[in-house]
């Protein structure tokens, strides 16, 4: 799974391997990780993950589905108000759960604080952490402080109207927000989900933070450095570009068929991968005389193998935290064309791609277009970027960022135990 679920997930399993994780979640997923942790090759794993659940709507079914909807419905600002009564829960159970090792001489040495992302909603474990001692860790945290307006030029005046609102009540959380800033103050370690986060925890919070992006690749799905996909071979008769994700406005599909007609190759073709509603882009489109493959939604696998058939991703997205789609194109030995923002800023440099500022749409569209025409003209810089996708996905694996994190962890416990002993003293 992507998004939320997938993140905390991976985080959680690649940590068992290395301690002891006690695990407060809210139950959406409950029976696909029970079904993991009961397969046998699971079964070491499986011993460190310790389960609490604590579903959003309580012992009643509907209401749970009602507010899980609201989560997914991005932009419904009524989730928010039950994600809070649901963290206060969170919060008297990790207490429990805190004390009743106390009592049992097996401490619990962190509380994390990993997910939702979001910078609005810390939870409420830094409370538990100033009642216990126990040093809080939070994020990664996307903090970004709003949306690049001149990039809302085409949209209706109904969004650009949320974007505007969403943008000023952002900078204001950001500011003055009292539990926010609470949260950050009482933190041992910050993580930032991408370098704007980082400067945004910095400008708003005074606070330094650890940049540690919130997704990773799977080390099963890496492609060998030896065996390139099709897409590499010279002789092909199309330059293929992939878009990935799902059709909404802040993912700017509109720039990714305006680039690829501005790069005026006769061959090129665009594959759309992702669902949400097609049809205004469909006519821009045949409007610019753009060849494009419609897939919709497709499983996991096999956007793997439309990845792997591909020559580049266009990524065109300005509103991210890391986008997992990008981790999945450097796995499979593509390389990435995108802006210079968010964690794909972070992710994407000049071995595996090619990044631009954010400016404005027509920038943009110029940039993306150039970007295209260099990778179908230098064949051999795109096989080298190829190479080079493989060997980066290898170092942001999440076996990697995890033994990163546990390096965070056991400097944070040096840290901890040095000054409760001159405390002592």
């Amino acid at each position: 799974m992507g998004s939320e679920p997938g993140m905390g997930w991976n985080w959680i399993v690649s940590l068992a391997q290395y301690c002891d994780c006690y695990v407060i979640s809210e139950g959406e997923s409950r029976p696909q990780v029970e079904q993991w942790l009961d397969l046998p090759e699971n079964s070491q794993v499986a011993k460190s993950l310790h389960f609490n659940w604590l579903p959003i709507g309580g012992d009643d079914a509907e209401r749970c589905a009602r507010i899980r909807r609201m989560c997914w419905n991005q932009g419904d600002w009524r989730f928010y108000y039950h994600y809070r009564k649901w963290q206060k829960r969170v919060a008297e159970c990790a207490r429990g759960i805190v004390d009743k090792h106390e009592r049992a001489g097996y401490p619990i040495h962190i509380l994390h604080q990993l997910n939702m992302i979001g910078f609005r909603e810390p939870g409420f474990l830094w409370q538990v952490s100033q009642d216990t001692g126990v040093p809080f860790v939070w994020g990664p945290i996307d903090a970004k402080e709003g949306f690049p307006m001149a990039y809302a030029k085409g949209a209706s005046l109904k969004i650009k109207v949320f974007l505007l609102l969403k943008n000023v009540i952002t900078r204001l959380q950001l500011r003055f927000m009292p539990r926010v800033r609470r949260a950050a103050r009482q933190s041992a370690v910050l993580l930032s989900a991408s370098s704007d986060s980082q400067r945004s925890i910095d400008r708003y919070w005074h606070k330094k933070s650890i940049l540690m992006n919130e997704t990773g690749c799977s080390a099963q799905d890496v492609v060998p450095k030896g065996k390139l996909p099709k897409s590499a071979s010279p002789d092909k008769n199309t330059f293929d570009v992939l878009w990935c994700g799902k059709m909404d406005f802040r993912k700017q599909l509109d720039l990714a068929i305006r680039s690829v007609a501005e790069s005026k190759i006769p061959n090129v073709l665009l594959h759309v991968v992702g669902d949400g509603d097609n049809a205004p882009y469909k006519k821009i489109a045949e409007q610019l005389h753009v060849n494009v493959i419609w897939y919709g939604r497709q499983p996991h696998a096999e956007v793997q193998q439309i990845m792997r058939n591909s020559d580049v991703l266009l990524f065109t997205s300005v509103a991210e935290g890391t986008p997992h789609v990008v981790m999945e194109a450097l796995a499979n030995g593509l390389p990435v064309i995108c802006h210079q923002t968010c964690g794909q800023g972070d992710v994407v440099n000049n071995a595996v791609g090619m990044t631009y500022s954010i400016s404005t749409p027509q920038e943009s569209i110029i940039n993306f277009a150039g970007a295209i025409m260099y990778m179908y003209s230098h064949k051999d810089i795109l096989v080298s970027m190829k190479s080079n996708c493989i060997l980066q996905a290898k170092d942001m694996t999440w076996e990697q960022k995890t033994k990163k994190l546990m390096e965070i962890y056991k400097s944070l416990l040096e840290h901890t135990y040095v000054h409760r002993h001159q405390m002592n003293i």
